[in-house]
């Protein structure tokens, strides 16, 4: 059984998206799994009593697996993230996560406030030994296999170390998530040769190549939409999250794009080519965990639709299921045994 709490305040269109997402999961999801909805608990029974009175009527049996957790503060989309971590306590997002450390949840998902999120999963889960930060890891559509991009958009400036790190995380990832044996890691970079990059990503080259992962070397942007290099697949791609940010903005950018040109081209419907894009739709993926806390964090895009919102349950539940937390907590520690770990 998994215990999933959900920030029912967080996202563009909370509580309805949250809501909605997690009655569509909870149909979809084995009966033994509960969703904790974590806020103000009147406008949470409303906005539940107004989906099972309307689009989602058909629900109405799965409800009583919602549980109703108060939290009387909001984070605001745009609020610093410092400001939220201090003076906001009683959050929903700070309420949730507290949850699994108490005992009473075993993961939380918010397509709430990023930058929040990310500062009070550190604070309230706390990192595994050997790691100086966390990542975002998201899961990249190709023409060929799904790939693991990370970090994508946590932090900003990273060292080799850190890189090297990330690396380790991703290849749990894949491994229990996306059910990968000995995933294949990727550097990107502007070349495929060890001297290209700057000098973050050379000396990450040299770490990586004495890491004992299974490392093909430098990648570049051209090979992510492939899913693989003139050397082969690729399963996890590392970078700092200045750059996976710009390529996670890019991606979602496409499906859009391509839907509008090939429709006015060749005069079919957008309808009619959803369907070839679907791949491309960030709502099919779910959301990207926070790999490196002493938890499961799972972060959702602030334009959740409730579908989206189901996604990222889903990817929750499979974590819990996996046991990735634990899984990567023995990783790292074999690693830093071994000296390998900075």
């Amino acid at each position: 059984m998994a215990r999933i709490a959900l920030d029912a305040m967080g996202g563009d269109f909370a509580p309805s998206a949250p809501v909605a997402g997690a009655l569509l999961a909870l149909a979809e999801l084995d009966p033994s799994h509960r969703i904790q909805l974590v806020g103000i608990p009147e406008v949470i029974r409303r906005e539940i009593d107004e989906a099972l009175s309307g689009a989602h009527a058909a629900l109405a049996s799965h409800a009583d697996r919602l549980d109703i957790i108060e939290a009387s503060d909001v984070i605001d989309m745009s609020e610093k993230p410092s400001a939220a971590v201090r003076g906001k306590p009683n959050s929903s997002m700070h309420v949730g996560l507290k949850l699994q450390p108490e005992g009473r949840s075993d993961a939380f998902v918010s397509a709430g406030n990023t930058g929040a999120q990310m500062a009070i999963s550190t604070l309230v889960l706390r990192l595994h030994p050997g790691l100086s930060r966390p990542a975002i890891s998201t899961v990249f559509p190709t023409a060929a296999q799904s790939v693991v991009v990370l970090d994508s958009g946590a932090n900003v400036d990273c060292s080799p170390q850190e890189l090297l790190q990330f690396a380790r995380l991703g290849s749990v990832y894949a491994e229990d998530m996306l059910g990968r044996s000995n995933p294949v890691i990727g550097l990107l970079s502007i070349g495929e040769e060890p001297e290209k990059g700057n000098v973050a990503v050379k000396e990450a080259h040299q770490l990586l190549l004495q890491s004992g992962l299974n490392f093909q070397g430098n990648v570049e942007g051209r090979d992510l939409p492939m899913g693989r290099s003139d050397r082969g697949p690729i399963d996890v791609v590392v970078c700092d999250g200045f750059v996976g940010n710009a390529l996670l903005k890019f991606y979602e950018a496409v499906a859009p794009m391509l839907i509008n040109m090939v429709a006015r081209q060749a005069g079919l419907s957008k309808e009619q080519l959803a369907a070839t894009f679907k791949n491309l739709d960030y709502s099919e993926h779910g959301g990207a965990p926070l790999l490196g806390v002493k938890g499961v964090s799972i972060i959702s895009h602030g334009k959740s639709s409730p579908r989206a919102i189901t996604s990222a349950i889903k990817v929750a539940v499979r974590a819990v299921e996996t046991r990735m937390n634990d899984h990567i907590g023995r990783r790292l520690s074999e690693s830093e045994q071994a000296g390998s770990v900075a």
